[in-house]
C-alpha cells in the first residue's frame, strides 16, 4: 500500500518555494516519471540513460539543473516533493536594433507532478516561479544575460502560455519509412553521410552562418532570437541515440547526416536522430528519425526570412530543392535501416515541403496542437503577443530538450 499523503498545502501558499533535490528525492523523481517518459527502454535502462545524459558536456558542470517545489515549512528530511522539472543551459543569440547580442538562455525539460498530486495547482506554481528564477540563473557567472527561456509543450497550448511561455510555430513535415520513395536518388546530386567526427567544423561554420544572418537583419526588424546549434547540443541528442540504440540493437547508428556538395559556401547538409518508442525492435510504430538541422549555405539566403508566423519559407530557395531532396532520400535509408515509421523535419521551408513531396506526393505540413509545441517566455517587459514581435530562428529540433 502507498504511504497516505501528508497535510498539502495549497498551491498559494507564501511556504511554498523552488529548491534543488537531493540525490535520492532525484532519484524518486526519476523512478516516477519513468513510467511516462521511457519510451522504448526499461525503466532500469531509463535511469542509466538519464545518468549519461546528464554528463555530457552540454550537461557537465552546471549545464543541467533540477529543480522541485517543496514546501519550506516542511523538515528536510521529510519533506513532500509537489512538483519537479529540469533547465539546460544553452548558449543563444539575440538580435535588436541592429545589434547582435550573446546571451544564454535555458531549456525547461521533464516537467512533471505526481498523479496523487495533480489538480492542486502546483505544476502552474512551479512554473510561476521558476519564470522568475530563470531571468537571473547562471548569468552572473557566465557574465551574460538571460534574455529568454523554451520549452516543448506535450499538453497543448493553454497551460504553459498562461504562465509566460507562448507558443510559436510548431509545424513539421514527415516521409514515412515504410512507402517505397517517388524518385530515384540517381536523379539526384551526390550525396554523402556524414559521421560523427564531421560534425564539430561544421557546427562551427553554421554559427558563423546564423551570426551573419543576423548581423544583416535592418534595425527595424522583428527582435530575433536563436538557440545556437552547437557542437555540444548535437553530441547531447546523438548521445541519446547512441544509448538507446545500444540497449535496443547492441549497436550504435554511425551515419549522422549527410552532405550534398564539398566547397565551403556552397554546401547544403543537415543532420538527425533517431528516437525509438517502441520497445519491441521489430516494430517500426511510433519511431521517428528527426532532421535536427538543415543548413544551406548560401550567403543570399537568410533562414529568417518569413520566419515570424509563418513556418514555411516563401523565399527564394527553391534552386537548393534537389540538394534538400538528396538528403532526404539518404535520411530515408536510414530510417528504413534503423526502423523508423518516418523521417520528420520541423518548420519546414518551402523547398523541405516541395523536396519531401517528391519523396511522398501525399506528405502534408502539419500543425502541431498537442505535442512537442515549441514556446518561450521573453523576460524583458513587452505589451502584446511575443510571437507576433520575434523572429525564432532555426525552430528545428536541435533545440529540443
Amino acid at each position: 500500500m502507498s504511504s497516505p499523503l501528508p497535510n498539502l498545502p495549497s498551491s498559494t501558499s507564501p511556504t511554498l518555494a523552488l529548491a534543488h533535490p537531493t540525490p535520492s528525492e532525484l532519484l524518486s523523481q526519476c523512478k516516477r516519471n519513468g513510467v511516462a517518459w521511457r519510451g522504448a527502454l526499461s525503466l532500469e535502462a531509463y535511469l542509466r540513460r538519464e545518468e549519461v545524459l546528464s554528463s555530457q558536456s552540454l550537461t557537465k558542470d552546471g549545464g543541467i539543473t533540477f529543480w522541485i517545489l517543496i514546501d519550506t515549512s516542511e523538515t528536510s528530511s521529510s519533506r513532500t516533493v509537489l512538483a519537479g522539472c529540469e533547465t539546460y543551459r544553452k548558449k543563444a543569440l539575440v538580435a535588436r536594433e541592429g545589434k547582435v547580442e550573446d546571451i544564454i538562455s535555458h531549456g525547461i525539460g521533464s516537467v512533471f507532478c505526481a498523479p496523487e498530486l495533480r489538480r492542486r495547482g502546483y505544476a502552474a506554481r512551479m512554473m510561476q516561479e521558476l519564470g522568475r528564477a530563470l531571468e537571473g540563473w547562471q548569468t552572473e557567472k557566465e557574465g551574460k544575460e538571460c534574455l529568454f527561456s523554451v520549452l516543448y509543450s506535450d499538453i497543448g497550448k493553454e497551460f504553459y502560455a498562461a504562465h509566460g511561455w507562448e507558443p510559436f510555430n510548431s509545424a513539421h513535415i514527415s516521409v514515412p519509412a515504410s512507402k517505397n520513395i517517388s524518385i530515384s536518388p540517381s536523379d539526384l546530386p551526390t550525396v554523402r553521410p556524414l559521421y560523427e567526427k564531421d560534425l564539430e567544423p561544421l557546427c562551427q561554420a553554421d554559427e558563423s552562418l546564423v551570426r551573419a544572418s543576423l548581423s544583416a537583419r535592418p534595425r527595424t526588424s522583428n527582435t530575433a532570437v536563436a538557440l545556437i546549434p552547437d557542437i555540444d547540443t548535437i553530441r547531447w541528442h546523438h548521445a541519446r541515440e547512441d544509448f538507446v540504440g545500444q540497449e535496443l540493437h547492441k549497436k550504435s547508428p554511425q551515419i549522422k547526416g549527410a552532405m550534398v556538395g564539398s566547397e565551403p559556401g556552397k554546401r547544403v547538409w543537415c543532420y538527425w536522430t533517431r528516437m525509438w518508442y517502441n520497445n519491441n525492435p521489430a516494430e517500426s510504430k511510433g519511431n521517428t528519425l528527426h532532421i535536427l538541422r538543415l543548413v544551406i549555405e548560401d550567403e543570399k539566403l537568410s533562414d529568417w526570412e518569413g520566419s515570424g508566423t509563418n513556418h514555411v519559407n516563401g523565399a527564394g530557395s527553391m534552386k537548393h530543392e534537389d540538394s534538400i531532396a538528396a538528403l532526404l532520400v539518404m535520411a530515408w535509408q536510414q530510417a528504413k535501416e534503423w526502423n523508423m515509421e518516418e523521417v520528420e523535419a520541423w518548420n519546414p521551408t518551402s523547398a523541405m515541403v516541395n523536396a519531401a513531396r517528391r519523396l511522398d506526393p501525399e506528405a502534408v505540413v502539419v500543425d502541431r496542437d498537442k505535442e512537442s509545441i515549441a514556446s518561450l517566455r521573453w523576460f524583458p517587459k513587452h505589451e502584446g503577443c511575443i510571437a507576433e514581435k520575434i523572429d525564432w530562428i532555426g525552430n528545428e529540433k536541435y533545440g529540443w530538450c
